[in-house]
């Protein structure tokens, strides 16, 4: 009998279900705050954005997703901060075209690699900008500001927000694919540069959508095309850059979740399903479409590493030929 005992101890041992632990699973998430890092100032797009994403995933999961801005390098210190943070999904980056295409080619060094540091997500919005130009220039569509440029190569100047910004490297996208000369004058931010346009100091500009429309609206500037892909559906009239004869011209400002590499793939399906979710709430649409921003909502974590490596490797070429540098 006692060996009899044994040998069904034994059986037992073997077919017991193992702990969740020994077998490596991921343990429940989230079960504490998560920090949300966003690389810029309070009141910008993306911390609106990540705020407003916060919340939703707060009411869904119970636990706090707090904000924390950590503004500096055109976002590349915030970047820096969470790919050094542990891979755990507590710490978030609302990244963007800066910190993982822009800067990595633009500034001489960043504390990061956009591709080795980092797991995409979810991409969150794009926000188109719309080429306008002050209401004295004598040009009302693409084609004429294309022929006018061909005749006076070099009388042409365009404003922007810094070196390096999507509106200085947009027109620099404009240059080389409609073949033109035009002078880039930046700024120390968007607002002066756009002061100076209307004022008449520079002749147009690639703005951000949410910026220019109200200019647009009230007659101070004119409107030739939006730089994405498709019409904004924010100035639905207006063609792209594309469609008005650039052909290839597509360029937006957009931003998306990232978290350090090595997290886990369940926290990170977790994560995009909880964002996608958010994007498709009708409160958020609202709030994304106020500020010209357009949601992508449906997108997979495979589809948004695809499309930001299209992205480097768009804004490598075209910070190349416009020779911008930041040390």
């Amino acid at each position: 009998m006692r060996r009899v005992a044994l040998f069904l101890a034994l059986v037992l041992t073997l077919v017991a279900p193992v702990p969740a632990a020994a077998q490596g699973a991921v343990p429940a998430y989230p079960t504490k705050p998560i920090r949300f890092v966003v690389p810029f100032p309070p009141g910008g797009p993306l911390d609106i954005t990540a705020r407003a994403i916060g919340q939703k995933l707060t009411e869904a999961w119970g636990q706090p997703v707090v904000v924390d801005n950590r503004p500096g390098a055109g976002g590349s210190l915030g970047a820096e901060l969470v790919a050094k943070a542990p891979a755990d999904g507590y710490t978030l980056l609302m990244g963007a075209v800066s910190t993982h295409a822009i800067n990595p080619h633009l500034y001489a060094r960043v504390g990061y690699d956009p591709f080795r540091d980092f797991v995409p997500v979810a991409l969150v919005a794009e926000v188109p900008n719309v080429l306008v130009v002050n209401p004295a220039l004598p040009v009302n569509s693409v084609a004429e500001l294309v022929a006018l440029a061909r005749a006076k190569p070099g009388y042409l100047n365009f404003g922007s927000g810094s070196t390096g910004s999507t509106g200085h490297l947009a027109g620099e996208l404009f240059k080389s694919l409609a073949g033109v000369d035009m002078v880039h004058i930046p700024y120390k931010g968007a607002a002066p540069a756009m002061q100076d346009l209307l004022g008449g100091q520079v002749q147009l500009m690639f703005d951000n959508l949410a910026s220019a429309a109200p200019q647009v609206k009230a007659g101070k500037l004119r409107a030739l095309a939006v730089t994405t892909a498709q019409r904004s559906p924010a100035m639905p009239d207006l063609p792209t850059v594309n469609e008005a004869g650039v052909k290839g011209f597509d360029l937006s400002t957009w931003f998306g979740v990232f978290v350090p590499a090595g997290t886990p793939p369940e926290i990170v399906a977790k994560l995009n399903a909880g964002i996608v979710a958010a994007l498709e709430s009708k409160e958020l649409r609202e709030r994304l479409a106020a500020m010209g921003a357009e949601p992508r909502a449906g997108n997979t974590p495979a589809a948004f590493a695809a499309f930001v490596r299209a992205e480097n490797a768009k804004y490598a070429r075209v910070v190349k030929e416009s020779g911008a540098k930041v040390d």
